[in-house]
């Protein structure tokens, strides 16, 4: 039989049963279309979480107080000899080869006073390499001045936001805030940053490091942010970090984190998220296979006399296969289509219904969604066909 004729006899067989055809590919359909809506939601999650990270720079690595262990749990209640991080350490590592900046870093939560009213907002103790190394802006007057400058003076750079929200339209260069129990000259204010997952970045105040210790009553700093040359090796760095570190501290009690290396394995985590809300999509395809292979057997058992026919007029067994194949593939690849145009569909009127919510659609999985459709209906055809192309032509024309 030729393909055309054997095409003809499927789209014949499929036409003749609408409704029951109809249903069978909306199963198809309607799981095609969940893969695709639920990937394209995981796949639009991906790319906010990396592009929120990368919005700092992808050349930065982190120092923390503190060695982490592979193993076991930290000791409670035993003191420890491990030292904390210090100013010195943070300008010891704007020495090194490669590195083209270094903040220290020390944080909390106060109420700012100023212009008669009072907020409580997110206090950051940094340098003047803090614009560098987060590629930051400054809208008006200047940021924090460098050591030897007076960087221990008692100046505070304000946010975007919390500049409105206590001066208004008002230049607020020259005034005087309270933070805490300190006061403060205010020097500049920062260009919009926008959220970073769900943390206003510009409802904060930056005072100098050594401030913010004072403030909050600490010894050491919680963190220092290093920041390398375009180009060079994150590994390399990050090693010349922990020498020289090391030297100073006399053992590693201390931890250093590639920005690279956290992309890298948040990058693995929501990859495995997206192809697992893929899976769960998948689930409705299997229903949509097991649509397939029920509405087969009923045709075969239906056309028990045509088969027989068929047979008895000298088609080969293979043949028989095959118009039975083709008849479930069509089903599968036109409820796969309809499903590609649904999922496309719906994730479009989703990002422009709710902007802000990210979706984005991968079209290796949307394609790779309509390739298993195919391969559903041949699967799910199998059985069917098979019991078609055995069945006895003497016994199926006497069928009823």
């Amino acid at each position: 039989m030729l393909l055309a004729d054997a095409t003809r006899f499927a789209l014949q067989a499929i036409t003749s049963h609408r409704m029951r055809s109809f249903l069978t590919l909306l199963g198809i359909a309607v799981g095609i279309a969940a893969v695709i809506l639920l990937t394209s939601i995981g796949e639009g999650v991906h790319r906010f979480v990396l592009a929120e990270f990368t919005q700092f720079g992808t050349n930065v690595i982190g120092v923390a107080p503190g060695k982490v262990k592979t193993g076991g749990q930290p000791p409670t209640g035993i003191p420890t000899t491990a030292r904390l991080l210090t100013m010195e350490d943070a300008q010891a590592l704007k020495q090194l080869p490669q590195v083209t900046g270094s903040t220290p870093t020390v944080w909390g939560n106060s109420e700012v006073e100023g212009n008669g009213r009072l907020r409580r907002t997110t206090i950051y103790g940094v340098d003047a390499d803090f614009t560098r190394v987060f590629s930051s802006k400054v809208r008006i007057g200047s940021f924090l001045p460098r050591e030897g400058a007076g960087s221990s003076r008692a100046f505070v750079v304000l946010g975007s936001k919390l500049r409105n929200e206590l001066f208004g339209t008002t230049n607020p260069l020259g005034a005087r805030v309270r933070i805490g129990g300190l006061h403060f000259r205010v020097i500049g204010v920062m260009a919009p940053k926008g959220q970073f997952l769900g943390i206003d970045l510009d409802d904060t105040a930056f005072i100098p490091a050594q401030r913010a210790l004072e403030l909050y009553n600490r010894e050491g700093l919680m963190e220092i942010h290093v920041m390398y040359a375009e180009g060079a090796s994150s590994a390399t760095v990050a090693k010349a970090v922990k020498k020289q570190l090391t030297l100073r501290h006399g053992h590693e009690d201390f931890t250093v984190t590639t920005q690279e290396d956290m992309l890298k394995t948040l990058s693995n985590i929501l990859n495995i998220l997206t192809m697992a809300v893929g899976a769960l999509g998948g689930i409705s395809l299997l229903v949509g296979a097991v649509g397939i292979v029920t509405i087969m057997t009923i045709s075969v058992t239906e056309r028990t006399n045509e088969i027989g026919l068929l047979v008895a007029l000298g088609a080969r067994r293979s043949t028989v296969l095959g118009l039975f194949l083709s008849e479930s593939i069509i089903l599968a690849a036109l409820g796969g289509v309809l499903g590609l145009l649904l999922g496309v569909g719906l994730a479009q009127l989703i990002s422009l219904l709710i902007p802000t919510f990210p979706v984005h659609t991968p079209w290796s999985f949307a394609v790779g969604a309509l390739l298993m459709s195919a391969v559903i209906g041949l699967l799910a055809g199998v059985l069917p066909a098979r019991s078609a192309a055995h069945l006895d032509p003497i016994e199926a024309l006497r069928a009823e």
